[in-house]
């Protein structure tokens, strides 16, 4: 499913740990700033990673990229 979701409701979810937050972006930029509560998986490794990182197909889960342009 597609959808976005507003910060405050992310908020929301993160602060009641309804969510997995997925920060999609290359391991230095996760390391300089990132949401805290976030797991990095880089586009690169998804499929390498994604089974191991979220192994529950039936969590929700939001993700999160950034993008220069």
């Amino acid at each position: 499913m597609d959808a976005t979701i507003s910060t405050k409701e992310l908020k929301k979810k993160l602060d009641s740990k309804q969510i997995t937050l997925v920060e999609t972006l290359a391991p230095e930029r996760y390391r300089d700033a990132h949401i805290p509560g976030a797991v990095n998986i880089p586009p690169e490794k998804i499929h390498e990673l994604a089974p191991q990182i979220l192994p529950d197909k039936n969590a929700e889960i939001v993700t999160y990229c950034s993008n220069s342009h």
